[in-house]
């Protein structure tokens, strides 16, 4: 799916942290990862619930909270949805249980081409001119929750806020830097979006901040094309296809 829209002017972000040591270390947290959902809730009662409730008054009650998760999570990350059911609890909202992701993006170990290689999709009904807030464990460039955002957007919903354990990006914003956005247009053009499949109004700060750093198309494609023989590499290590499938 073409990304279009990026995170709406004025959405709110939280984060509890800038870096993933104060969740790895928690004893609950590789029990959550593997889709412990009782370890899960142990960790997010633990490190967040007080920090949560802090914020109670910066949403508007019956805001839906949405995390990305598969359509079978059983052996997945258990925090996200779990943190998006305490999130509803704490804000008087309603947990969506409609938006799937359908596919499996595998970005942890990756660096940031690699990341904007694989992008996340997702179906499942919205509901229209519902406030959705984004919910995440980790984000780092922030592109899957950004997948997120535009899919909710384009189905008619409208996004309030995002709300993560970590995020762990450069930048704590959502939102590029307009310096940025022109610079990625005037240098690229229209060969940005037929490479990436994504506007660069909707990119997220940390994407675009990186981006920047090329100097032409011809370095994006040949650092594209070096990214996703590293995911085939990587993938292949674990038994996987890029279809997510055990070969």
């Amino acid at each position: 799916m073409l990304r279009r829209l990026g995170f709406p002017a004025g959405t709110c972000a939280l984060a509890l942290f800038d870096r993933d040591t104060g969740i790895k270390t928690h004893p609950s947290y590789k029990a959550a990862k593997s889709g412990d959902v009782e370890a899960a809730l142990a960790l997010v009662t633990d490190l967040a619930g007080d920090w949560l409730f802090l914020h109670e008054e910066r949403f508007k009650p019956g805001a839906v909270f949405v995390a990305p998760h598969a359509k079978e999570a059983s052996g997945d990350n258990a925090i996200p949805q779990t943190l998006s059911t305490v999130c509803a609890t704490v804000f008087s909202g309603m947990v969506d249980e409609e938006i799937v992701q359908t596919d499996r993006v595998y970005h942890t170990g990756a660096d940031a081409m690699e990341r904007m290689a694989s992008r996340a999709t997702f179906e499942g009904v919205v509901k229209s001119e519902a406030e959705y807030v984004l919910v995440d464990d980790v984000t780092n460039l922030g592109g899957t929750l950004a997948e997120l955002a535009n899919y909710i957007q384009c189905h008619g919903g409208l996004i309030v806020g995002v709300i993560v354990l970590v995020n762990a990006g450069r930048s704590a914003a959502l939102i590029p830097e307009r310096k940025d956005v022109r610079l990625i247009k005037e240098r690229f053009q229209n060969e940005f979006t037929e490479i990436f499949g994504i506007y660069p109004d909707a990119l997220t700060a940390n994407e675009a901040r990186y981006l920047v750093g090329f100097r032409s198309v011809d370095a994006i494609r040949d650092r594209l094309a070096a990214a996703r023989q590293e995911i085939d590499h990587r993938l292949r290590s674990k038994g996987l296809s890029r279809s997510g499938s055990f070969t």
